[in-house]
């Protein structure tokens, strides 16, 4: 008996037409049954996210094996809550307090006087890995409160350790950079194509991005950053 977790499926509603967002459910459906997977309706949510000025809301619900699936406003898939409105606050908000759990325990290992050697791999391994984790998708995003709530926890274990540590901005751009630089190596990879090269072979065409949110995201930013390091 095996089991597949963190299944997602991703739809497009477009001009309020839900059509070909319940075909993609319902071919997931249909290849679980066809592969003798039975889908747990109950652990089963749907998050629609929609920006539209005039939000439409009055969507089908979806319902499997005539169970209806539970509608919410926020879900955390890989360990990164996701919400309606694509917004971080909630998620900064669960790593802030996960990551000033473990301040206790360096501030214990400080006591002890372990070396500073010591104390920098436990917050790197411990605290740091926390507030790192999935960076690329959601710190271009987040607002000013959202980092400064983040920078608060780093400075704690500045004052800690008693020696300056990486700021997280700049693990997100090494991150990003480190990223789009494996994406483009790898010719098989979906968002390859969008790392082309202009006529000068130097730098790398930009992605047009009408909103804010979408100039932030991952691909927006890792091209300019590879574009900064390019000049």
């Amino acid at each position: 008996v095996k089991f597949a977790d963190d299944t997602a499926v991703v739809g497009l509603i477009s001009n309020n037409n839900e059509e070909a967002y319940l075909q993609e459910i319902n071919q997931l459906v249909t290849w679980c049954q066809g592969n003798r997977l039975e889908l747990n309706v109950s652990k089963t949510k749907e998050l629609i996210v929609d920006f539209s000025r005039k939000r439409q809301r009055n969507y089908t619900p979806i319902s499997i094996a005539g169970t209806e699936v539970e509608r919410v406003d926020c879900f955390k898939y890989l360990g990164v809550h996701i919400t309606e409105d694509l917004t971080w606050a909630r998620h900064t908000n669960s790593l802030v307090k996960k990551a000033r759990q473990r301040l206790y325990h360096l501030r214990r290992l400080r006591d002890f006087k372990l070396p500073e050697r010591v104390l920098r791999n436990f917050y790197t391994s411990t605290i740091e890995s926390i507030l790192s984790g999935c960076i690329t998708t959601w710190m271009g995003s987040s607002n000013k409160k959202d980092y400064l709530a983040l920078r608060r926890v780093v400075h704690s274990a500045e004052r800690t350790i008693r020696c300056s540590l990486p700021d997280l901005r700049d693990i997100y751009s090494q991150r990003c950079r480190s990223k789009a630089n494996k994406i483009i190596k790898e010719p098989s990879h979906p968002a390859n194509h969008l790392f082309s090269l202009l006529p000068s072979g130097k730098r790398y065409r930009s992605i047009k991005a009408r909103t804010n949110r979408m100039r932030n995201s991952f691909y927006p930013k890792a091209i300019r950053l590879l574009n900064m390091n390019s000049t």
